[in-house]
């Protein structure tokens, strides 16, 4: 893909991968098995620009506990913007998902930071993706 920028390793141990044309940026954290992942947008120096953000958060409750949860909360630019707190569906796959959006000013970067928690259920993914409009 034209423009494409190598993923890193950031300090929660993501894997971050951004890849740009000439019209849209796309960004995309995936934290897997671990309890945080964070994304960071650098800055552009020229424009503001606009993402649609998608947070989604996997678990899995396949010994059925009645009284398993999970919950997932969202920061941005280092501010509460989302926390959810939800009993797990027994026996099977459950999700947590937010999607919003951001405009970004010319010269700021963009900091999402998720986090889950689980309760007697089992965390299988934690993503965040940003996609410029």
């Amino acid at each position: 893909m034209k423009g494409k920028r190598a993923a890193r390793k950031v300090a929660a141990g993501a894997g971050v991968a951004a890849s740009t044309s000439a019209r849209r940026e796309h960004w995309f954290a995936d934290a897997g098995g671990r309890d945080v992942a964070a994304l960071v947008i650098p800055p552009h120096a020229q424009s503001e620009r606009s993402f649609e953000i998608f947070c989604r958060l996997e678990v899995s409750n396949k010994g059925g506990h009645a009284d398993a949860a999970h919950a997932l909360r969202v920061l941005v630019d280092g501010v509460l913007e989302w926390s959810r707190n939800v009993p797990t569906h027994a026996g099977g796959n459950d999700s947590l998902d937010l999607r919003l959006r951001r405009t970004v000013p010319t010269g700021q970067p963009l900091r999402v930071t998720v986090s889950a928690e689980t309760r007697r259920s089992t965390l299988v993914k934690l993503t965040i993706t940003a996609d410029e409009d």
